[in-house]
């Protein structure tokens, strides 16, 4: 069990991915050309990002955006407004491309474009890391260490921070994971393109709800996964904010950023290179 700051029983991140456009913008070029479809990213660069920190400032607590470079160079101000409250900036790519393992120099590309757009703009070297839909590669890890990540938050294979082994045995980036039940996307996000339902808020809260629930209970890490598109609709703010609430009943919650844990957790946890035999990750 991981040993909390202030005696608290878990940890609860509380992480935005400020895709906007970009989420349509990646998967087919030629949504350039359709407005109606690029409203739904636009929404969460208008008024879904404004919600959220609106809420975030109501509630005094600090969160993790991860942004696409397209976003960093294209929605300036918004982002510029992130930086203001105080919250944590992390990398998402620039174009919010899915990893392709068959090109590995595309990996590089999007992540040094990245990387440029958030030092140009505002000075920033970003500590952190998510994948764009959770897709990542050996060839992109090994990129994060190479370019001094604290840590990735891109995988879904515990409720506990670990950390990465490189294939040569050497110690990687902390891995902050995340799980789809803890995703407002599959909740709220639709697409005439492959249609699914959009559930209720009484749906979605019992879900997060049961998962924080169990998770405190084991010690481990809450990584809250959610967008300005999607969670910042109004009724989807007071679903939000009756979810943090429900949180602070229990008064042994420690709110923090990603990198906040991710330096915690790496400052009490030493490196084991035994553990590499047991990482699934390390042979892809």
């Amino acid at each position: 069990m991981t040993i909390w700051p202030g005696g608290a029983k878990c940890a609860l991140t509380l992480t935005f991915d400020f895709d906007a456009e970009t989420n349509w913008l990646s998967r087919d070029p030629a949504n350039a050309k359709r407005p109606g479809t690029l409203s739904q990213g636009t929404y969460g660069a208008r008024v879904g990002i404004l919600n959220v920190l609106s809420l975030l400032r109501e509630q005094s607590l600090k969160g993790t955006f991860f942004v696409p470079g397209w976003v960093v160079d294209n929605r300036t101000q918004r982002v510029e407004a992130i930086i203001k409250d105080g919250h944590e900036i992390g990398h998402h790519g620039y174009w919010h491309k899915w990893v392709d393992p068959d090109f590995p120099e595309q990996e590089l590309e999007e992540m040094e474009a990245g990387l440029h757009a958030l030092k140009s703009q505002f000075g920033i070297v970003p500590a952190g890391y998510r994948s764009p839909a959770g897709e990542t590669s050996s060839n992109l890890i090994r990129i994060l260490s190479e370019k001094g990540f604290l840590y990735d938050s891109s995988l879904m294979d515990s409720v506990d921070p670990y950390y990465h082994c490189l294939e040569d045995g050497s110690r990687g980036p902390v891995e902050l994971p995340w799980h789809w039940s803890l995703d407002d996307a599959p909740f709220m996000l639709f697409s005439i393109m492959s249609p699914r339902p959009i559930f209720t808020n009484e749906h979605v809260l019992s879900i997060w709800k049961a998962e924080f629930e169990a998770i405190r209970e084991t010690g481990g890490l809450i990584n809250l996964v959610m967008h300005p598109q999607a969670i910042g609709r109004p009724s989807r703010m007071t679903m939000l904010r009756q979810f943090i609430e429900f949180t602070r009943g229990f008064g042994d919650v420690w709110y923090a950023t990603c990198s906040e844990v991710a330096g915690h957790w790496a400052r009490n946890n030493k490196f084991d290179p035994a553990d590499c035999a047991i990482n699934p990750f390390i042979k892809v």
